[in-house]
């Protein structure tokens, strides 16, 4: 393995050190409405030369290209525009002037004269760090905020994201194109861990909830691929504080603006809040947390670009809940969690190839001490003990056919190291998936194009290899509608934390059929699309090494005999045009499914599943009182809830639902102010946000489980920590004014 990774290490400098073509220097500037542009990005048309505008809206790069070419600018609020040039050999000035279009969460945003059948023109979002920000509930986590989107459930007692009938960890996510393998913070039964990652670090994201692309797997149900920031526009330091943390970070722009570092750190108390607020949960310990990031960027000489960012936290809990059990008072969890990751990427071309590599490393520990409480005496405590190391690696060479049409290929390696120590069960899981994956996207006119492509993985662990087809068509009806088509065969390993007992397994697989369109005009965008998932070799469960009082039961994986499907119709509609000042949208989901998976006896809906889904949200900001006001509302059908026990029957455990029922509705109304005091100061040193957010305004009392006894005659309820939230904070930016871009996006 470390020859291998020496290689290809040396292969990277290597490249670096590559003679260049001779070259031309092309510069300008973007603007809108006479004012720069910044992360428009500059390219020569079907090639891999140019760059990103900065603050000012200034770009340049250089290119060895010759004769008639176009140069295309694109950013995700404005619409494309293509410049013929002709380049000699002689520097050229060329500026542009562009126009704003409907953006953030359109599902597919057309280019005028061309379509695409990628992952970005079919996603279900695009969302930046203004759009999180802004959404009311969202609590500034990339996660929370595409709670809103349609496909996505909500599911508040576990982290993950929950789509299309998909469980938690049926979706993935990437940064920079490596794997992330624990995204969310570590936390205890029914309460959901939070992003680990701040949504600044982000440029931008796509959210695909089915049919992705064959750079990804793992994962059946769906990817979320994020992209991190280049280089900054200029050096800047930022401080935040409320009543639950404070933060602090900074960013240093190199003198040639070729390379830049910075580093955050934070520290999160919720203490305070605690004792002001009413909580439905009793901490005995207060959710704490400390953490820190680094980052540096560095733009070569010869054009490639090479980012690195790595992070750490801890977090500790301990919560009391009444016990169940007659012979107890209390029962006790308390965590302490710590993780670190750290992500490499490269980007670089070679005449007409455009290499992406990146590697990533992942460290994770969770330490839940369980224990019981009678009349103020602690007893029965049990560890459960989990570390768990990742590796992530992969490279993509990516190479321009013709004018319409490009061929891709790479590999990947992805390595997992777990230990878990619980009761009789001490385990050394190892895992090395090795895939194998070619992708070309063809452009048969501007009205037809489509994207094919297969890949391959091979699992040491189960010690077998599958193939998955992946395919996509898009088609132009009119010049305002689009529809695409897409299929997919996914597959995905067993969770490790259901391997805990000898079974001979395989990989889990589902089917995605999905078909979509849309209609998009400037201010407005409409969106329906129906989907069709169909799930094999599923794993089955049961119960080993009960904790009875803590109803802590460990499950084993012991078949792939599991089935299921899935299937429902959306619609999204987002309107930044008939109101004045006003952006909203709303989103509906409408789903179908059934699962025979894990200790379901038979064929149910899954317990994370709601049948209807219902989202809008609202932003408007008021220049005149330097204000924003954002508004969100979700409604979701009641979830099915199981009590499902494992029995011995005639010498034969079987599972069965002793059991079950509907949940209430849930609904949430959320609402969040945004007041900039230095909103039109000219020669202000400092920038300033405040914030206020109120989550679940009026206090409906949301239910997301229940919890049984061992007898199954009692039960509690698995609620929210709270009903209602409400968090204020400031935030401040020195050097950079911010409060423009706050505007622009209605903030």
């Amino acid at each position: 393995m470390n020859s291998i990774f020496q290689k290809i290490i040396f292969a990277l400098f290597l490249f670096l050190s590559v003679l260049n073509f001779a070259q031309v220097k092309i510069s300008g500037k973007v603007t809108f409405k006479n004012k720069g542009i910044a992360e428009v990005n500059v390219t020569l048309k079907d090639t891999y030369d140019g760059a990103t505008t900065g603050a000012n809206g200034s770009f340049s790069f250089e290119t060895s290209e010759k004769g008639a070419q176009k140069l295309t600018f694109s950013h995700v609020k404005y619409y494309e525009i293509e410049k013929e040039i002709n380049i000699d050999d002689k520097d050229q000035t060329i500026n542009a002037e562009v126009k704003e279009q409907i953006n953030e969460i359109d599902a597919v945003v057309v280019s005028a004269g061309s379509i695409e059948a990628s992952d970005k023109k079919r996603a279900t979002a695009l969302l930046t760090p203004i759009d999180i920000y802004t959404t009311a509930g969202a609590n500034g986590q990339i996660s929370s905020a595409l709670n809103f989107l349609p496909g996505v459930q909500k599911v508040g007692e576990t982290e993950g994201l929950f789509v299309r009938g998909g469980t938690g960890t049926e979706s993935k996510i990437f940064m920079d194109g490596s794997l992330i393998s624990n995204y969310f913070s570590s936390s205890v039964p029914g309460i959901a861990g939070r992003d680990r990652f701040n949504t600044s670090l982000f440029k931008g994201n796509i959210f695909s909830s089915g049919g992705y692309s064959a750079l990804y797997g793992q994962a059946l149900s769906g990817a979320l691929m994020l992209e991190s920031v280049d280089l900054p526009d200029q050096s800047s330091y930022d401080f935040g504080v409320s009543p639950i943390f404070f933060n602090g970070s900074f960013q240093k722009l190199s003198n040639n603006k070729n390379s830049s570092y910075g580093a955050s750190v934070g520290y999160s108390n919720l203490n305070l809040m605690k004792e002001v607020l009413n909580f439905n949960t009793d901490f005995i310990d207060a959710p704490q947390g400390f953490n820190g990031d680094m980052n540096f960027r560095l733009k070569t000489n010869s054009g490639g670009f090479i980012k690195y960012y790595g992070m750490f936290d801890t977090n500790t809990m301990g919560v009391k809940n009444e016990s169940l059990e007659p012979n107890y008072d209390f029962a006790l969890v308390k965590l302490k969690g710590k993780n670190t990751y750290h992500n490499l990427s490269f980007k670089q071309k070679f005449g007409k190839y455009l290499l992406n590599a990146g590697t990533s490393y992942s460290y994770n520990q969770s330490d839940l001490k369980f224990s019981t409480e009678n009349k103020n005496v602690e007893s029965g405590q049990s560890q459960v003990l989990n570390d768990g190391n990742y590796i992530n690696f992969k490279a993509v060479i990516d190479r321009k056919i013709n004018k319409i049409s490009a061929l891709r290929g790479g590999f990947e390696l992805n390595y997992t190291r777990e230990k878990l120590n619980f009761g009789e069960i001490n385990k050394n899981y190892r895992d090395l998936i090795s895939a194998a994956f070619v992708e070309t996207d063809l452009g048969f006119s501007n009205h037809l194009s489509a994207k094919i492509g297969l890949r391959a993985e091979n699992s040491s662990y189960l010690n077998k290899t599958n193939i998955a087809p992946r395919f996509a068509l898009a088609y132009r009806l009119a010049k305002d509608w689009t529809t695409s088509f897409a299929y997919g065969l996914f597959f995905q390993n067993p969770e490790s934390k259901y391997i805990n007992t000898s079974a001979k397994l395989d990989f889990q697989q589902s089917q995605h059929f999905i078909f979509q369109v849309q209609r998009s005009t400037e201010g407005r965008s409409l969106r329906f699309e129906a989907f069709y998932k169909k799930y094999d070799e599923l794993i089955k469960t049961q119960n080993i090494v009960p904790n009875t009082e803590q109803n802590q039961q460990v499950q084993a994986a012991f078949n792939n005999d599991g089935y299921g499907f899935a299937k429902g119709l959306e619609v999204f509609w987002r309107d930044k045009k008939t109101f004045e000042n006003i952006d909203y949208w709303i989103s509906y989901s409408f789903l179908d499914s059934k699962r025979d998976f894990l200790n379901y006896p038979f064929s149910l809906k899954p317990n994370f599943a709601s049948e209807h889904t219902i989202s809008a949200v609202a932003k408007r900001f008021i220049p005149k009182w330097k204000t924003g006001i954002n508004l969100s509302y979700t409604y979701a059908k009641g979830r099915p809830y199981y009590d499902i026990i494992t029995k011995e029957i005639n010498d034969e455990n079987v599972n069965y639902p002793r059991t079950q029922g509907k949940l209430k509705d849930y609904n949430a109304l959320n609402l969040s102010f945004n007041y900039l005091p230095n909103l039109g100061k000219k020669d202000a040193k400092a920038f300033t946000i405040f914030v206020l957010s109120v989550s679940n305004v009026l206090g409906n009392k949301n239910v997301y489980g229940y919890n049984f006894s061992q007898n199954g005659l009692r039960r509690s309820a698995v609620v929210p920590p709270v009903n209602t939230f409400v968090f204020v904070g400031m935030f401040i930016s020195f050097g950079v004014d911010k409060t423009q871009d706050a505007i622009n996006n209605n903030l």
